[in-house]
């Protein structure tokens, strides 16, 4: 193949130095048909052209197939679209029996002329004043917590005009983890801009209308009349509306999640702990886009005085009926947690939130529990079934709640059962932790396990002990006298009264 170097070589070699055909064949390597073919040509200085060689592949078939495929993804969210393993699979079992390479070859054509043909689209910059609008997305990633890889979803809320950003992950998208998403992120960029702008998610809108009407979900309507915003959904496909916090997204995953991936973490709260340190540290770190002088944390800086004032965080709390089971135990997720026994074969109130539960009754919490994302467990607190087992004391020998029950008490727990009725005597230490506290119960158990022979009787002897008003000290009474001396204690005064005296007229 003749490159522009080497036609401009021959011809010199021909038109300024006059050689023949022939020597520059047998310089240039080239037949004598080629090298005067090109001198035939026209001086010019583009590259010499030669037809495309038409082979056919085994694709050709099936490349109306791939075109549509392709063209119906790129009207698909990302999460929808096929890969290209996806398509071979679909391909073979139509038929085809070529390999995964040429698919792909296929695929990285196509994409190429697409972006050549400008067939992408073209989109209009947006410019956004100090405190006018936030963007809100979520984002799934994977990491070790606890020593298993997990799913999470991690919210990311981005500033519109200084783009600072910050990031929350949570277990699930659901209206808690949202809600909390907001109050953390408003509290970190000190105040809150007037518009929110969001994707169509189903946390938000119950109901997607034409055009921009949209059925805003009443939960997320109370937060957004809490925190004085307005809420701003964009068109269907329309990811680019919020272009910044979807760039967001991306630039992330490049600068913080590749740390993250790496790391094995103890818990969420410790992640959530090291991401609140990375963003901050990314403020510091960052050029705006607009203005590169400055940092995002500057443009922060500039920014807050036109944010609106941040209130106390909203109660962001999910709330439905649940009924009481007859072993005092409410469902939830697939997970059981347990209620104060008197509850049983009742409807209660549940309360969710991102990090517990509180289960309320007539306006008042009656249980809380720490939230569970693992499924098939069961979360007792014994004490809710103290007033249970007072009724039916033979069931404390198996009972499950009870095998939480602080070490100590599992002692005198296992020390009283090899007595006759030494349930009923546990269960009276049982009763006493309801009115003397369970800190106070726990040091008289362990005073009366030392003693050797713990008894009721003994830890609630200690208990009145513990609980008794000091004694009075002996100079309680204020007087103005004092003694000059102090009387001496001599004991063997006593011994005088002992001592037998002779009286006149009497025999002794």
């Amino acid at each position: 193949m003749i490159t522009v170097s080497m036609l401009a070589k021959i011809r010199r070699m021909h038109f300024r130095d006059g050689v023949p055909l022939r020597d520059i064949s047998r310089r240039t390597g080239l037949s004598r048909n080629t090298i005067r073919r090109w001198l035939r040509e026209p001086s010019s200085t583009g590259e010499p052209k030669y037809p495309k060689r038409d082979s056919s592949s085994v694709v050709d078939p099936w490349s109306e197939q791939l075109r549509l495929w392709l063209l119906a993804d790129t009207r698909r969210p990302k999460r929808e679209r096929r890969s290209a393993k996806q398509m071979h699979a679909d391909l073979r079992a139509a038929g085809y029996d070529g390999s995964y390479d040429r698919v792909c070859a296929f695929i990285r054509n196509w994409k190429q002329n697409r972006d050549e043909g400008g067939l992408r689209g073209a989109f209009v910059p947006l410019a956004f004043e100090y405190g006018e609008a936030f963007q809100f997305d979520w984002s799934c990633e994977y990491v070790f917590i606890g020593g298993l890889r997990r799913r999470i979803e991690v919210a990311h809320t981005k500033l519109a005009a200084s783009r600072a950003f910050w990031l929350v992950a949570y277990h699930t998208q659901s209206h808690e983890m949202l809600f909390d998403a907001h109050a953390r992120a408003f509290a970190a960029f000190g105040g809150i801009p007037r518009r929110g702008i969001y994707d169509n998610m189903k946390t938000a809108v119950d109901k997607v209308g034409p055009g921009k009407e949209r059925a805003i979900n009443a939960r997320f309507h109370s937060m957004c009349n809490h925190y004085l915003f307005e809420p701003e959904f964009c068109n269907r496909a329309a990811g680019w509306e919020k272009g910044i916090v979807e760039k967001n997204v991306q630039d992330r995953r490049r600068h913080i999640w590749h740390e993250a991936i790496r790391t094995r973490w103890e818990s969420l709260d410790v992640l959530n702990v090291w991401l609140a340190e990375r963003c901050r540290h990314a403020w510091q770190e960052l050029r705006h886009p607009q203005w590169p002088e400055l940092t995002v944390a500057d443009a922060l800086q500039d920014e807050r005085p036109r944010l609106m004032q941040c209130p106390k965080p909203f109660d962001g709390y999910i709330e439905q009926p649940v009924r009481v089971s007859s072993t005092s135990l409410i469902h939830f997720q697939r997970n059981r947690y347990s209620v104060p026994a008197e509850f049983a074969n009742h409807v209660v109130s549940l309360r969710t939130y991102p990090a517990y539960i509180s289960v309320v009754a007539d306006g008042n919490e009656i249980a809380r529990h720490a939230r569970s994302f693992d499924r098939y467990l069961t979360f007792y607190d014994w004490t809710h079934y103290i007033s249970l087992v007072a009724r039916k004391p033979g069931s404390l020998r198996n009972g499950a709640p009870f095998l939480t029950m602080p070490e100590p008490m599992q002692r005198l727990q296992r020390h009283l059962l090899r007595q006759v009725g030494g349930d009923r005597v546990m269960v009276q230490v049982l009763s006493a932790t309801p009115v003397h506290g369970l800190e106070a119960v726990l040091v008289a158990v362990e005073l009366a396990l030392e003693s050797g022979r713990p008894s009721a009787e003994h830890v609630l002897n200690i208990l009145a002990r513990l609980k008794s008003p000091a004694s009075r000290s002996s100079d309680g009474v204020q007087t103005s006298l004092r003694l000059k001396i102090e009387p001496l204690a001599d004991v063997h005064r006593y011994e005088k009264l002992r001592t037998p005296r002779k009286e006149d007229g009497h025999v002794e």
